[in-house]
């Protein structure tokens, strides 16, 4: 991770697919024979991999970080397919969760909303179809009335767009 900080792309692509196989087994092994579930959660946290790599800090411990972000991604799903956790997560540091309340959840969906509010019709109704209320892109498509390849570049650019929102980067409708 260091090196692909550092810009080296092949040391990068060797993480990546390193972490695809290590990711594989840490989701199969907390969610049993559901391998097309698996297949996503591998697929948004090697996103999310990527989309924050600027955060890793080089002196600490990376699987720790790794697992942090996939913890987060297997949470976010169970929460969307609403499911409770049955079994305690770990308590150590590397796995801490932060307490919700109902006042962060309402700031949260609040603040959601004015990002979402923010994009393009054609960027925001698949990321609230699909990673919003947990629908299938398929499903997605069906409702919105855009083809699959549509809501999938939806989703990618819409993210992409609140990503560059979120860091003052400018226009949210490229």
């Amino acid at each position: 991770m260091i090196e692909a900080q550092r810009g080296n792309a092949a040391d990068y692509e060797a993480l990546l697919r390193l972490l695809t196989g290590h990711l594989r087994a840490y989701f199969r092994r907390r969610l049993g024979s559901a391998p097309d579930i698996v297949e996503d959660l591998v697929q948004e946290t090697l996103l999310a991999v990527h989309n924050h790599r600027h955060t890793y800090v080089p002196t600490e411990p990376f699987t720790p970080w790794l697992h942090a972000i996939g913890k987060y991604k297997l949470i976010d799903h169970l929460r969307r397919d609403g499911r409770r956790i049955d079994s305690p997560l770990p308590d150590d540091d590397s796995y801490a969760l932060i307490e919700d309340t109902a006042e962060d959840a309402a700031n949260a969906r609040r603040d959601v909303g004015k990002l979402l509010a923010s994009l393009p019709a054609r960027f925001r109704l698949p990321l609230q179809h699909v990673k919003l209320e947990g629908l299938s892109v398929e499903e997605a498509a069906a409702r919105t009335g855009m083809s699959v390849s549509a809501v999938k570049v939806g989703i990618h650019r819409g993210m992409k767009a609140l990503a560059r929102g979120l860091s003052g980067g400018g226009d949210a409708d490229r």
